[in-house]
């Protein structure tokens, strides 16, 4: 039997790090070095890159960061911020050796949870949350085929926005998107993350973080980041203002990022994780794609129970309706510094 020895990623593991995410099946973006560097230098939490070797070769791997709040408690997290994340592995036994690993270090930290956030849970003794869904579909290389996977009625929508003249462009920049994507998480009342976190994000992955915008007369109507992994595409965060509902904005935005991913070569269009109820849920569902439950892990160790902090607990509607009256240039001022607490 392999002895595994399990330590942490440094500046001269991240080329052999990045070489087993592309290898190993069950990782994802979210397992890729770079989120290190964005997650210490955008938030400022400390991580702990965890990888389980046996005579110079990685068979694990487990990237953790620290989120400790005052208002939303301590929680050590794969990943925050990222839908993915939990061990990817090639050997249970690696797999088991940064477990392990990772148990200690939480007990260590006196956290009040381990959290997984993976595709399938691999812990069935632990805590779950039956709060969201993921949508994942394939890409065919024919866009007229894709077109056509379309339910009809959200197939109209489409047409609609192509009707309406609306074009679309590759950022090289985050500005556009941003002062879209700000406005509408306002009027959804969510604090927005910092301009200098989707900068940063750029800056890491380049052509793997791609920025589309949608105009129409020239004007930029809506914008969605996306991230490219192996033959995937993740549009991750997106948004627009009046006009984008107007206009169909959306569906168009969707359907230029799937048809440029699959003329790129990608094979699979992974929407994100929604929660199950909401308004994004129902959109997801409306371009055909079947909601597939994430079941993430929790490991308690100080905390006596989950907190609930996502925005449909009730207490939160109180906030969440103040928020929306603010005005737009304070919430982009104060969102920052309350999104990093929430992982």
């Amino acid at each position: 039997m392999k002895q595994w020895s399990v330590g942490t990623m440094g500046p001269q593991d991240r080329a052999r790090w990045d070489a087993f995410v592309q290898r190993c099946p069950n990782a994802t973006f979210f397992h890729r070095a770079g989120w290190q560097r964005v997650i210490e230098e955008a938030f400022g939490h400390p991580t702990w890159y965890l990888m389980a070797e046996s005579e110079g070769r990685i068979g694990a791997i487990l990237p953790l960061a620290q989120v400790n709040s005052r208002l939303f408690g301590n929680t050590l997290c794969s990943l925050p911020f990222c839908v993915y994340g939990g061990i990817a592995a090639l050997d249970d036994g690696a797999a088991a050796a940064v477990d392990q690993a990772a148990q200690q270090l939480a007990a260590r930290l006196r956290v009040d949870h381990l959290e997984y956030r993976q595709l399938q849970s691999t812990h069935a003794d632990w805590l779950h949350k039956d709060l969201y869904a993921t949508f994942r579909k394939p890409l065919l290389a024919d866009n007229e085929r894709n077109m056509l996977a379309i339910p009809r009625k959200q197939r109209a929508m489409v047409r609609k926005g192509i009707a309406a003249g609306l074009t679309s462009v590759i950022d090289n920049g985050t500005e556009d998107f941003f002062n879209n994507y700000a406005t509408s998480v306002h009027r959804l009342g969510t604090p927005v993350f910092s301009r200098r976190y989707f900068r940063l994000l750029q800056e890491q992955f380049g052509q793997d973080c791609e920025v589309l915008t949608v105009r129409h007369a020239g004007k930029p109507v809506c914008s969605v980041l996306s991230f490219h992994f192996r033959e995937e595409v993740l549009p991750y965060y997106g948004g627009g203002g009046d006009a984008a509902r107007v206009l169909a904005g959306n569906d168009f935005m969707y359907w230029e990022v799937m048809r440029r991913a699959a003329e790129r070569g990608c094979t699979l269009f992974d929407f994100g994780r929604s929660k199950y109820g909401t308004g994004a849920f129902a959109f997801k569902k409306n371009w055909g794609f079947e909601p597939q439950p994430l079941r993430y892990d929790y490991q308690l160790h100080r905390g006596k129970r989950l907190k609930d902090v996502q925005p449909l607990n009730p207490r939160l509607q109180v906030l969440i309706k103040a928020w929306r009256l603010m005005p737009l240039s304070l919430a982009n001022a104060i969102g920052p510094h309350i999104v990093r607490q929430l992982g």
